[in-house]
């Protein structure tokens, strides 16, 4: 169920016309007004489709657990990445990789950590990521303008996916009015930021609008002597041709010099003293002359939308994406002795190029009492990775008094030259008949893998064909409550070979839901509580004996997930959820079966609480405050120790500077893990463990003119 990013196993909203909104269908945000005498918010409701079905699905009717974050959240919370964005969410762990999580965003849904990189999708497209190599996009939240979380199998609409779900990330969009806003921020580890981010239309006919949004970052981190750097510009357009057709164009452009750190150290000396000892959490245990981390990440696309009559209309998305990437670091190997630990290397020099088309047609219309939402697919994703990598050994360090400036042996390992292809075609009818919602859907996948070492002289390829089913079924209340069943299956090519150095089968996965969701009416409160059950086979045990993978296993995953959003009072909002997930082993032949997954807490609570001071002397001033609880997770697959839990606080304050003169200007300051707790956020391994973030604090101004 685990992936190793850092060295091989062998070696150790749209405003415009029509155009789809990768989140909720109904979704309620928070748009700067652009009056000269004012910096409120006005309050838009924005529509589009639903990343559960790629149609217009209100939340209420989607026979499946989905939560959705909007850009008002990301901000108000403070959050940098995509993977912090989601941490008050149900059923989702992003805390996988404790404080390195900088440059990758993995988010465990439903205690699945396979694929727990390589689940994202931008503006309905998947990112393409290769979790076999270092080729990993991350999209900043700042782009964002919303993010849905849709749990549970979806490869009838996406073909290859994790069984615990996908994370749909929504770009951005082109506004027809005139909105500019640039801001800055600092804090803690040195942060420093800007950026900024404008739209308007482009002449008189109202067809035409650009947005263009930027943002420069850079900051010292947790770790002693790592560093972070990043720059990114995201222009789009959108060109209104016609009532009916609608063409929008975007890019995203990232340059990151400096990537932050991503490695671990053992439980012995994080979880437990070693020798009387407990290594620090900003530690770091590589050099500084071989550690590197340069990604480059070109994007580009375009989103084509056309309706020809009232039952028919048709979708286009397409996005080429180039990147490279160059990555270097010395790394923990195993304890020597009281106080040293010898040391590897591993490094790569990358090149990803990728493109990937959806093209879709809907139909909507009647048959005597049933309505239909008829949609039609085909899909194509063509991804290759070129891989150079290099392997070598450095001299001990000193764990508790480090000394660097030490020179290594390093070899080349590997000539990776790696190749996916996949087509599929998909047919989703959903049908209403009163008050009853029915949703079937099949999708047929064809993938090719090629994988060649040219080094070592290994080729290996894998051919595969694969169908995936949905049903489900919900009944709409008068009174908002909205119970259901659904089924749902997936599948996942799988990148380990045999002894024999084939590809194995890829790994299946199906899942059974049983919810209960409730919005009363004329509010947008929404409460929901989902049982699922999900069984993945094929899973790749590694056999020692044999040195090689067989897909001997078999994981099932059950929990209950139960989520809140409500608004109490005019000025108070409070959000919660709480999740329960047991991920068990049912088959393994290395002797794992009937234990716990580890680095999947078997329990998970949060609250967030929002307060907005809307009178008497504080009017202009909101606060917000959050505590996340993090149950027990297991530190290995053989459940020989665990990582305790730990609750984190979190706090924000923001305040309207018009309040004192100043129109459009707005301060805000937001602080994770305010009490500081030293913690182990989880570990891979008894070799891998990873820190919690300690306490940081980001003050930002911003103006609106």
């Amino acid at each position: 169920m685990h992936h190793v990013l850092r060295y091989p196993v062998s070696a150790l909203a749209c405003a415009c016309l029509s155009f789809p909104v990768w989140a909720q269908q109904t979704v309620t945000t928070s748009t700067p007004t652009t009056s000269s005498d004012s910096a409120s918010l006005d309050t838009v409701t924005v529509t589009g489709q639903s990343a559960a079905t790629k149609t217009e699905t209100p939340f209420l009717e989607t026979p499946q657990s989905i939560s959705t974050i909007t850009q008002n959240e990301i901000t108000e919370q403070g959050s940098r990445t995509v993977e912090e964005a989601a941490r008050y969410t149900a059923g989702v762990f992003t805390n996988q990789y404790g404080a390195t999580s900088t440059r990758y965003d993995a988010l465990v849904l439903r205690g699945f950590t396979s694929g727990s990189i390589d689940n994202t999708y931008l503006d309905g497209l998947k990112l393409l990521n290769d979790e076999g190599t270092y080729s990993i996009l991350q999209v900043d939240p700042y782009f964002l303008e919303s993010m849905q979380v849709v749990k549970g199998p979806s490869s009838v609409l996406y073909g290859r996916a994790s069984p615990g779900g996908l994370v749909a990330l929504t770009s951005k969009r082109p506004l027809f009015r005139p909105y500019h806003q640039i801001q800055i921020g600092g804090g803690t580890q040195g942060y420093r930021s800007t950026g900024f981010d404008f739209s308007d239309q482009l002449g008189d006919s109202g067809r035409v609008a650009y947005r263009l949004v930027g943002k420069a970052m850079g900051s010292d981190s947790q770790f002693d002597r790592i560093q972070q750097e990043r720059y990114t510009l995201a222009p789009s357009l959108t060109i209104d041709m016609t009532d009916d057709t609608s063409l929008t164009l975007m890019a995203y452009l990232q340059r990151e010099p400096e990537g932050g750190y991503y490695g671990g150290v053992p439980a012995d000396g994080a979880l437990h003293d070693h020798a009387g000892r407990r290594i620090s959490n900003s530690f770091y245990d590589g050099e500084p002359d071989y550690e590197e981390f340069n990604r480059r990440q070109t994007m580009v696309g375009y989103e084509l939308t056309h309706r020809f009559n009232d039952v028919w209309s048709g979708r286009q998305n397409f996005r080429y994406v180039n990147a490279a990437t160059d990555y270097g670091q010395v790394y923990f190997s195993q304890w020597l002795d009281d106080r040293e630990f010898s040391r590897a290397y591993f490094g790569a020099d990358e090149k990803l190029d990728a493109y990937t088309v959806d093209n879709q047609v809907q139909a909507d219309f009647s048959t005597g009492a049933l309505d239909h939402t008829v949609l039609m697919g085909l899909d194509y994703q063509h991804r290759q990775v070129k891989s150079d990598q290099s392997y070598g050994s450095f001299p001990a360090l000193d764990a508790f008094d480090p000394s660097y400036g030490a020179d290594g042996t390093i070899s080349p390992y590997a000539d990776v030259n790696r190749k996916l292809e996949q087509t599929g075609v998909y047919l989703q009818d959903q049908i209403a008949l009163d008050r009853w919602r029915f949703t079937l859907g099949g999708r047929q996948d064809w993938v090719d893998i090629d994988n060649r070492d040219t080094l070592n002289g290994t080729h290996n390829t894998g051919d595969d064909t694969q169908f995936s089913g949905r049903a489900g079924v919900l009944y709409l209340f008068d009174n908002g409550v909205a119970p259901y069943l659904s089924y749902s299956e997936s599948f996942n090519p799988n990148s380990n070979t045999d002894e024999n150095g084939d590809l194995l089968e890829p790994t299946e996965g199906k899942q059974y839901e049983a919810g209960v969701k409730y919005q009363p009416p004329g509010t947008e409160n929404q409460y929901s509580i989902a049982l699922f059950h999900i069984e993945q086979e094929n899973v790749a045990n590694y056999i020692q004996d044999i040195q090689a993978y067989r897909a001997v296993g078999k994981v099932r995953s059950r929990g209950v997930e139960l989520e809140a959003r409500q608004q109490l009072t005019d000025q108070l909002r409070v959000q919660a959820s709480y999740t329960y997930t047991d991920v068990e082993y049912e088959k393994s032949d290395i002797g794992y079966e009937g234990n716990t997954a580890n680095a999947v807490p078997e329990q998970m609570a949060s609250v967030w609480g929002h307060y907005d001071f809307t009178s008497g002397p504080l009017q202009g001033l909101d606060v917000g405050a959050g505590v996340r609880y993090t149950g027990e997770s297991y530190v290995d697959e053989a459940n020989t120790d665990k990582v305790p839990d730990y609750t984190l606080v979190d706090a924000a304050f923001h305040y309207d500077l018009g309040e004192l003169g100043l129109s459009g200007v707005e301060a805000r300051l937001n602080v994770n893990n305010l009490l500081d707790k030293d913690y182990v956020a989880a570990c891979y391994s008894a070799a891998r463990c990873y820190f919690g973030a300690e306490r940081s604090a980001v003050a930002t101004i911003s103006y609106q003119f």
